[in-house]
């Protein structure tokens, strides 16, 4: 007999060893119907593996990840089974399950067009309506090549040949398409319902550009219609949010093809960035750290005591002088080391808080470039504090309240807290990563906050907290991190007197709030869709006549305003009122004051905010204190 264990706790037994289509089968009509794969003893598998002993078992419908996963990754091979239908001499390459959705690589003698993918989306709905069982095979690697190569099917041949010749391999078929995958996937091709292709774009075959260029068609595949229906949406909201797009229309910034990977920052741009960063400089100020300033090129042998140069020479950027080699940095760490190091450090001295808006280069490959969130120049708020084991705590904890002020400021209200624990490939002992891994949990225990373990990722000599701020579409951006390090201190050798008198290393936290400046003001931007808070914005308020008779007044107004502290523009062109309304709304001015003959006569105001709302008519000392609150709220 087969015992199978469900995971309410119930028990089936088998007299034979069962599939788990017939495990579900079994349990009801209405889930054998929805199945889509088991997970057996935490293995998933497709519904037709069988079961040969005792084992732990769960069905995966559509409800769960694991089945959305499973469904997305069976809508790649009907993407891939469409592409052959339709054009039989295109060769398959790979084809994973990605963030929402998957996309699939083909090599192909001309471009796919948009009518190609709306050809091939209408042949994927009609292979799934015609709901063909998708089956699993297995063939030693040899064979597999053999088949695959009588297919034309060359990359796919080449993909088999780096796999070890002991390994057996699995293939699926659906219909007339059969491909190379582990697995698992649906039973049938009706079970895909929901999905979309959504674009075409270059990648080179294996990532490496002395290859051939493949085509990716990306696509999405859900659970639902209305799933479905809900992310084109977000993605629409996302395309009116694209920082790109915005950052052209309000005049903020460029991207120049002169310098790939960098900035031009316009005045209005500008403007923000200055915000950002003597808002940041106030926290430095205000929170203890002491702010430090280091070189852009470092000579190469502090590199190499680091690690770094041996882990990221081919991202750093390099130059010779005299016969000597240097780097452009690619971080602030070694830096402030130095700093800490230039004179004797006492225990009194600890913490030691030190930050730097550091401007860092790293050399990113062109095709991950994306406008100014992924770039090759960057400037972060970098901070480091120098502290004792007995620091770590209390420091963490609150560099966490900090960061959570911080956040709301800009507008963020939903945070996401992780802690990265010990990868595989690491150094220290099992007992320094425990010690370190629960001073971490402990911080954010006392925060107050709930936190998700990210297994495996920490850095290879400590583990970190990783901070990530929800925006307005629910997007995650992993922004904030709190890393402890003792490795890099004693490396450098770096030291401060205990009370016994005895030369120490401090414990280094590295820290950053809203990490690369440039991509957390993209961040903003796509958060408020370009219309920034008050504070923020680049232009606060304008202020517009209706006839040139009020042009005195105007002038007048502005001064008054400017003297305030904010950052006013005037509009004394011969248009109409109505035009001037529009164009200033349309750059997102919080506030746009009109100025007319009864205005200028009363010496008041008309205002209109952001959003088309009528405030009315008040005075000036009226509005420039409403004005001041709500700059001073962060509203």
């Amino acid at each position: 007999m087969i015992t199978i264990q469900l995971p309410d706790g119930s028990k089936r037994e088998f007299p034979q060893a069962p599939t788990v289509a017939e495990v579900a089968a079994s349990i009801g009509a209405g889930l054998a119907k929805a199945a889509l794969a088991g997970r057996v003893d935490g293995q998933l598998v497709d519904t037709s593996h069988r079961i040969e002993r005792d084992a732990q078992l769960a069905i995966v419908t559509d409800k769960d990840a694991d089945g959305l996963e499973v469904i997305r990754h069976s809508t790649a091979h009907l993407l891939a089974y469409a592409v052959k239908e339709l054009f039989p001499d295109a060769q398959v390459t790979i084809g994973p399950v990605i963030d929402n959705g998957f996309y699939y690589d083909f090599s192909y003698k001309r471009p796919f067009t948009p009518d190609d993918l709306q050809a091939i989306e209408k042949k994927m709905a009609e292979l799934a309506k015609k709901d063909e069982p998708i089956a699993r095979r297995e063939l030693p690697r040899d064979e597999a090549v053999a088949y695959f190569k009588g297919l034309g099917e060359h990359y796919k041949a080449e993909i088999i040949q780096s796999i070890p010749s002991n390994e057996a391999l699995s293939l699926y078929r659906e219909g007339a398409f059969e491909d190379l995958c582990r697995g698992p996937h649906v039973p049938s091709t009706g079970k895909l319902k929901h999905f979309k292709l959504m674009k075409v774009a270059g990648a080179y075959w294996r990532g490496d550009h002395r290859n051939e260029m493949l085509q990716r068609i990306y696509g999405t595949a859900w659970a639902s219609k209305d799933d479905l229906q809900k992310y084109l949406t977000l993605l629409e909201e996302a395309e009116k949010r694209d920082h790109r797009r915005l950052g052209r229309e309000l005049e903020l910034f460029h991207i120049d093809e002169h310098s790939p990977g960098t900035v031009f920052w316009h005045p209005k741009g500008w403007s923000v960035w200055q915000e950002v960063e003597q808002y940041m400089r106030r926290v430095y100020r205000d929170n203890g750290y002491q702010e430090v300033k280091g070189p852009q090129i470092i000579d190469k042998t502090l590199w190499e005591k680091t690690g770094h140069w041996d882990k990221y020479r081919d991202n750093m950027f390099t130059t010779e002088s005299e016969k000597r080699d240097y780097a452009l940095k690619p971080m602030n760490c070694p830096g402030h080391i130095l700093i800490f190091k230039h004179g004797i450090k006492s225990y009194r001295d600890l913490p030691l808080r030190f930050g730097e808006f550091g401007q860092c280069h790293r050399n990113e490959p062109s095709g991950g470039l994306h406008g100014i969130m992924r770039v090759r120049g960057f400037t972060q708020d970098d901070g480091h504090i120098f502290c004792t084991e007995e620091q770590i705590l209390q420091e963490c904890a609150a560099f966490t309240t900090l960061l959570q002020k911080v956040y709301k400021d800009f507008g963020f209200s939903e945070i996401v807290y992780k802690v990265a624990t010990r990868p595989e490939k690491r150094i220290g002992s099992d007992e320094y990563w425990d010690r370190t891994e629960q001073v971490l949990m402990q911080s954010l225990r006392q925060s107050g906050v709930d936190f998700q373990i990210a297994h495996g990722d920490g850095a290879f000599y400590a583990p970190k907290i990783e901070y990530a701020l929800k925006d307005a579409l629910g997007r995650e951006w992993q922004c904030g991190t709190i890393q402890i390090d003792h490795n890099m201190p004693e490396r450098l050798q770096a030291e401060y007197v205990d009370e016994a008198g005895q030369r120490k290393t401090p414990v280094m936290l590295h820290r950053a709030i809203v990490g690369s400046l440039e991509r957390f003001i993209g961040i903003l931007i796509e958060q408020h869709a370009g219309a920034l808070p008050t504070w923020l914005a680049p232009v606060q308020v304008v202020v517009a006549n209706i006839t040139d008779a009020q042009a005195d007044y105007v002038a007048e107004v502005a001064n008054s305003l400017q003297k305030q502290g904010l950052r006013v523009a005037t509009d004394l062109r011969n248009e109409k009122i109505t035009y001037k309304i529009r164009e200033h709304s349309l750059q997102k001015v919080p506030f746009i004051l009109v100025v007319g003959d009864k205005e200028k006569a009363n010496g008041t105001v008309a205002v209109r905010a952001r959003g088309n709302q009528d405030l009315g008519v008040m005075s000036l000392a009226d509005f420039q204190t409403k004005l001041a609150d709500i700059i001073a709220s962060k509203a």
